[in-house]
């Protein structure tokens, strides 16, 4: 039966009039499904050639690039009670609108006067310059004519020092002639008394010689006491010089003193001055702070601050603000494995949530429903969750993304690297290698040996 002998008995015996024989003929295995089998291999090994894009599946939500297009928080720079709000939540604002109005509760400011008050106070300073103004330039006067008296008291004490000294001096040249005769008086009484003993002259003429010399001593004694009084004077004119250089010192130096005082005063004064203009510019500008309004055109999407009489801080949050306008981008998280893979103008493929779309990660050109976008920022440093952010933005010569599309939508991101056969990234997918694993056409780079250097005996 199996037909494996060299004696067929095929030709002894007719196989056909068995009735097994016909059952196995019908049996017999048709060739069409071998045909089909073999077409289905044929398609699958060609199909393992065809090109495939590598790809980073990961998901993130909306966002914007700008910072002031972000949702912002509405705060308040001082602190104050709720008087009346001018919005609700919904509402769209435009840039300056007001939205509450809120009074003082620090008890510094709750006169109603106040700038008023402050302005006067600024006014009667300015008055006290005019008069520190007018002190000072008296007290240079002051100066000016205290300095002009001492050298004009100066000039006349010498002067008539000079007078004196010279008067001194005549009567010095007087006290030696009146010495001069009063020597000669002596000499002719002497001789005279000589010629009156030997009785040659008589008494009268000795009596006459001896009045003459007794006038001289008399006239010598006179102009003696006379110099020693001019000596005097001398002196007491030189002490009262150096006592008008001393008086006039001491009121210099007071009146310099005073004119110092009323300098530093007049800039003490300046000082308050500029102070109170300080001042009352900052109330101004609290009171401007009363009225709280929209830093930017948007929707007001939340009120944190709620009913009328609640006190709050400066820089607390009062409403959160979303901007009417913004440029959407996309921002998803990737593990650090695959970071070295991505660059800046990278291309990648965008489903949002909402949005119904057909995606084929390896082949994007077939792929509905999706937008395109291209990587246009990578972090630096990794975020608290331990992936690293990326940034995508639609791509310009795209269609655009959807109008309705609000940020923090949630989003599907492909971000497509090389092209691959499809084989090449079975292959990959079974051995659990990260994209672009193997790099072709990067050629090594030569490695030139330099000749050892020789060494220096």
């Amino acid at each position: 039966m199996l037909d494996i002998s060299n004696n067929s008995v095929k030709n002894d015996i007719e196989l056909s009039q068995f009735k097994s024989y016909q059952i196995i003929l019908k049996c017999q295995v048709k060739q069409a499904p071998i045909y089909v089998m073999l077409g289905c291999f044929v398609v699958l090994l060609i199909g393992l050639f065809l090109p495939w894009t590598q790809n980073i599946s990961t998901k993130g939500y909306v966002t914007t690039r700008q910072p002031e297009q972000h949702p912002q928080a509405i705060q308040s720079v001082i602190s104050g009670r709720i008087e009346e709000w001018f919005v609700r939540e919904g509402d769209f604002v435009n840039q300056g609108d007001t939205i509450l109005h809120i009074s003082e509760v620090k008890a510094e400011y709750f006169d109603p006067n106040l700038i008023a008050n402050t302005t006067e106070q600024l006014e009667a300073k300015n008055q006290s310059r005019t008069s520190y103004d007018s002190k000072i330039e008296a007290l240079k006067k002051q100066y000016r004519a205290l300095d002009e008296g001492l050298a004009l008291k100066r000039q006349q004490t010498l002067q008539k020092l000079v007078q004196e000294r010279n008067k001194s001096s005549m009567d010095s040249i007087d006290l030696e002639v009146f010495r001069n005769n009063l020597a000669i008086a002596v000499n002719q009484y002497s001789r005279t008394k000589e010629l009156y003993d030997k009785g040659l002259k008589t008494l009268s003429e000795l009596q006459e010689k001896q009045y003459k010399k007794q006038e001289a001593e008399a006239k010598v004694s006179v102009q003696q006491n006379k110099w020693i009084n001019q000596q005097n004077t001398v002196g007491i004119l030189t002490i009262e010089l150096l006592a008008i250089e001393q008086e006039y010192t001491d009121k210099l130096a007071k009146s310099q003193s005073d004119l110092q005082s009323a300098i530093s005063a007049k800039m003490e004064n300046e000082a308050t001055i500029a102070k109170l203009k300080s001042t009352i510019s900052n109330y101004s500008m609290r009171q401007q702070y009363y009225y709280l309004t929209a830093p930017q055109s948007g929707y007001v999407t939340k009120i944190l601050r709620k009913g009328i009489g609640e006190t709050i801080k400066e820089g607390s949050d009062i409403a959160i603000i979303v901007p009417d306008n913004y440029d959407l981008a996309v921002e998803v998280y990737l593990k650090p494995n695959d970071l070295p893979l991505l660059h800046v103008g990278n291309s990648a493929r965008l489903r949002f949530d909402g949005w119904p779309a057909i995606v084929i990660s390896g082949w994007p050109q077939s792929s509905t429903g999706v937008f395109n976008g291209t990587i246009v920022a990578i972090d630096q440093y990794i975020s608290d969750n331990g992936h690293y952010r990326v940034l995508i933005s639609p791509e310009v010569a795209d269609r655009p993304w959807p109008e309705q599309l609000r940020v923090g939508a949630g989003t599907e991101a492909f971000l497509l690297l090389n092209k691959v056969p499809v084989w090449y990234e079975l292959w990959r997918q079974l051995n659990g290698f990260p994209p672009d694993f193997y790099q072709s056409g990067v050629d090594k780079e030569e490695v030139k040996l330099k000749a050892p250097i020789k060494s220096i005996k």
